[in-house]
């Protein structure tokens, strides 16, 4: 939006020196200044250095009495920037910004002339616009996410009227706050609503079935979106009133075979994926990014071990599951990727469990938790209770431990046994605090183990090798700065035959009792563990671990 910033605040001056009967050197002059203190405002990132540089340009032009035209102005911008930094090159909102502004300069007015057709000419302008920056952008945001935003124009359309008001209003707000801070106080406040609003839009939008369609990644991907652009360009902007042409019915018909396809791609896979998804699972790892979010179920009764750092995240993996109600939540510590998903469970938990807090910031966090409903208890070593027919015990910390109570080191650890799965959790328990795990809880030996820090180096292999784990669940972002999981922790796992599962490579990951002692695994992606195998116990771990693993993908 940055560059809809800039011209919603250069529109709002140049109104207001005319209502001033300013002239149009002066009010050239207090808008380019205007400019320059929003950039600076707003800090000059490479998408808002675009939208200001380009600004300048259109405003000096129109000074000099020769209105540029805006491919051209934006082609020389670019260059000029690139020229000035070529490392702009590789930077997304840089070219985001750029891409979305060719397409409100090239596709919207065409678009909004074919959609007139159809419809009221304003309303065909309220969709063009945002249709033709989605259409731009969005073979770029395929490198970012390989997925379609299937109400992307809509959302846009909602939220697109809130954004000049927050933006005036805003602005207008921290430009009195020096001189009258009551009043920008009480403007701030008016300019909270409409941001509200667009943040309401952007939640409510992301908790709709089907929020965002699969599509391949990498650059096969960004090149097949690139090629369907064009093509259904080439037959929409024709219009119905074009004559009709045989190279564009034969393009049509090929839209029309890929659509099919795809449409019957998708359909197949949910069918499949609801027909391979284990209906006794007991462990679900969500694929929350870089942080932990794992579900322990036992009939209809959940538990959940820390909330990762997004809630919209959270939130469209606790519908998956079908999961309304946290009878038992587990915050292990207060990272922010542990923590930081708290609100997609407010008011639908039962008990919490916490670590003793840090700061004021964590007890806040306790209160919101017991605001909404939940009792809350500080959970330490000793601690028991049942999830349904599990048994659930915490093994670390140590309450009244003079160490290794808060952060990383104090990360509370549980168990849950029953239903032919013992499993343990260990939070972010580094290795100094694992092997004081070993020396005072032992654990012995589990079948499933969510693997500490997101597969860090800092592990203790003694632990490793007491659990012996059949499956070893790490919660882990894909291409994380942290280079997690290590190639030190795959090592431990394998020393001990403990078959990874990764979630920046495997999605959703599912857990379930087989039959004669085998665990079945189901998994959102193929991953790197080959070809999707069948819910047969045709996968093993290693001679000296618990027993044979099955798998299904």
């Amino acid at each position: 939006m940055s560059g809809a910033n800039c011209a919603i605040v250069i529109a709002s001056i140049m109104l207001l020196g005319g209502y001033l009967r300013l002239r149009r050197s002066w009010r050239i002059g207090l808008s380019l200044l205007t400019l320059l203190g929003f950039t600076v405002l707003v800090t000059p990132e490479p998408s808002v250095l675009r939208s200001a540089v380009m600004a300048t340009l259109t405003l000096l032009s129109i000074g000099a009495g020769r209105p540029g035209r805006g491919v051209p102005t934006l082609l020389a911008v670019v260059i000029g920037l690139l020229v000035t930094d070529p490392w702009l090159a590789r930077n997304y909102g840089f070219a985001l910004s750029v891409l979305a502004t060719a397409g409100l300069l090239v596709l919207a007015g065409p678009l909004a002339r074919v959609l007139a057709q159809w419809m009221p000419t304003a309303l065909a302008a309220i969709i063009a616009i945002p249709l033709a920056a989605q259409l731009a952008c969005q073979p770029v945001l395929i490198l970012l996410n390989p997925s379609l935003p299937l109400y992307g124009v809509p959302a846009n359309i909602l939220a697109g009227p809130a954004a000049p008001i927050a933006t005036v209003v805003g602005l207008v707000a921290c430009l009195t706050l020096p001189v009258l801070p009551g009043v920008a106080v009480a403007l701030l406040g008016l300019a909270w609503l409409p941001s509200a609003w667009i943040a309401a839009v952007a939640q409510g939008v992301s908790l709709l079935p089907g929020t965002r369609l699969p599509w391949p990644g990498g650059a096969p991907g960004v090149l097949l979106l690139a090629l369907v652009t064009l093509l259904t360009l080439v037959v929409v902007l024709r219009g119905p009133t074009a004559r009709p042409a045989r190279w564009p019915a034969a393009v049509l018909a090929v839209l029309l075979v890929g659509l099919g396809g795809y449409a019957g791609s998708l359909i197949g896979a949910g069918i499949g994926r609801v027909a391979s998804f284990p209906p006794d699972w007991q462990i679900a790892a969500c694929d929350i990014g870089q942080g932990d979010a794992v579900v322990v179920r036992d009939g209809d009764q959940y538990a959940l071990v820390d909330v990762g750092p997004d809630p919209q995240l959270l939130t469209v993996c606790l519908a998956t599951l079908g999961i309304s109600r946290i009878n038992l939540l587990v915050l292990t510590h207060y990272d922010l990727d542990h923590i930081g998903g708290v609100d997609a469970v407010l008011g639908k938990v039962d008990t919490a469990l916490v670590g003793v807090p840090e700061n004021a910031q964590d007890e806040r966090l306790h209160e919101r938790l017991a605001a909404g409903g939940a009792t809350v208890h500080q959970g330490a070593r000793g601690d028991s209770g049942t999830l349904g027919g599990l048994r659930w015990n915490i093994l670390w910390p140590i309450r009244g431990a003079t160490t290794m109570q808060v952060g990383n080191p104090g990360s509370i650890t549980i168990m849950f046994d029953g239903r032919g799965i013992r499993s343990i959790y260990l939070g972010d328990l580094g290795e100094d605090s694992q092997n004081a795990l070993l020396r005072a809880s032992p654990p012995g030996r589990v079948d499933v183990v969510k693997v500490a820090h997101h597969g860090s180096a800092d592990q203790s292999p003694k632990l490793y090798a007491q659990l012996q784990a059949r499956i070893g669940l790490i919660s882990v972002g894909a291409a994380n700065s942290y280079g997690h999981p290590t190639d030190a922790l795959l090592n431990t796992l394998a020393a001990v035959g403990t078959l990874p599962m990764r979630t920046d490579r495997e999605g959703l990951a599912v857990v379930a009792p087989g039959a004669n002692g085998t665990l079945v695994l189901w998994t959102e992606k193929v991953g790197d563990r080959g070809p999707p195998a069948t819910s047969t116990p045709t996968q093993t771990v290693a001679p000296d671990a618990a027993g044979p693993v099955g798998a299904a993908g």
